[in-house]
C-alpha cells in the first residue's frame, strides 16, 4: 500500500483528479483511499503532519512493502525551477540536521511559519512532522519526502489552483520514483 500525507486539500485534489478514490473521515482527518493508495490531508504545520501520519500508522496494518510518502509544495531558492520535483535527502529543524535513508542531497528546512527571505535552500512546514511519526514506528521500512517547488520565497503568489496544478503535473514523476524504489 502507498500511504500519502499532504498538508493541503489542493495538494490532495491533484491525486483525486487523477485517480478514483473513496472519501472517508478518520479521527477528524479527510482521507482518500482506493485499492493501492491511502491519502490523508493533515493540515498545515508540524503537529498536524505528525498527528495525521500517526493516524495512518494507528489505523492500518503496516507491511514491509508499504511506502509512506510526504508530498507537497515547498519554497526554494532560484536554483530550483518552479514545478521542479525534489526528493529530500536531509531535514533540518531547529538547527538539527537529520539524514534520511536515501542517497539524495537536497536539504529541506522545516519551519513554523512562511519564509519570505532567501535564508534557506528549501523550506516547508510539515516534513519534520511526517518524519517524526514514521521514525517512531519501527514497522515502517520505506518512507520518502518529495516536494514540488511552488515559489521562490514568495508565498503570497501561491493559490489553491496553482498548488493543485503543480502537484498534478508531478504525479507521473512521483509514481516513477516510487516504482523504482518498490522494485529495487
Amino acid at each position: 500500500m502507498l500511504y500519502i500525507v499532504t498538508a493541503l486539500k489542493s495538494e490532495a485534489q491533484a491525486f483525486v483528479d487523477k485517480y478514483i478514490f473513496k472519501k472517508i473521515f478518520l479521527s477528524g482527518f479527510t482521507v482518500y483511499k482506493n485499492d493501492t493508495t491511502i491519502l490523508i490531508v493533515s493540515g498545515v504545520g508540524i503537529a498536524n503532519a505528525t498527528q495525521a501520519t500517526q493516524t495512518l500508522v494507528n489505523y492500518f496494518d503496516i507491511t514491509d512493502d508499504d511506502i509512506y510518502l510526504n508530498v507537497g509544495i515547498c519554497g526554494a531558492n532560484e536554483k530550483y525551477a518552479i514545478g521542479e520535483l525534489i526528493e529530500i535527502g536531509t531535514l533540518v529543524i531547529n538547527e538539527k540536521s537529520i539524514n534520511l535513508p536515501n542517497d539524495k542531497v537536497p536539504t529541506l528546512t522545516c519551519v513554523e511559519e512562511e519564509i519570505t527571505s532567501h535564508i534557506y535552500d528549501i523550506v516547508d512546514m510539515e516534513s519534520y512532522g511526517f518524519y517524526d511519526a514514521v521514525i517512531h514506528s519501527p514497522a515502517i521500512k520505506n518512507y520518502y519526502i518529495l516536494k514540488v517547488v511552488s515559489d521562490h520565497f514568495e508565498p503570497e503568489k501561491i493559490t489553491k489552483e496553482k498548488t493543485k496544478l503543480l502537484i498534478f503535473n508531478s504525479i507521473d514523476a512521483i509514481n516513477d520514483i516510487i516504482y523504482k524504489k518498490a522494485v529495487s
